[in-house]
């Protein structure tokens, strides 16, 4: 099963399925498409949003959970 971590860099996650981007652009990250934002981490980006790393983190992996299903 796909999964991520606080230290999985957002391309590295949008890479694994891009139906990831809604749930980003939703958390209010609205700059996916930004060279430097390819690079950062979902903890990095989430901290920098305002937004808890682990809520981030479970959303994008309860997705990943039930599309496997």
């Amino acid at each position: 099963m796909a999964q991520v971590t606080k230290d999985t860099l957002i391309g590295e996650a949008i890479q694994m399925d891009q139906g990831i981007i809604p749930i980003l652009m939703g958390a209010g990250m609205h700059c996916i498409g930004c060279p430097s934002a390819q690079g950062e981490s979902l903890a990095e980006a989430a901290m920098v949003h305002g937004i808890e790393p682990d809520s981030l983190v479970n959303a994008v992996n309860e997705y990943l959970a039930a599309k496997e299903q």
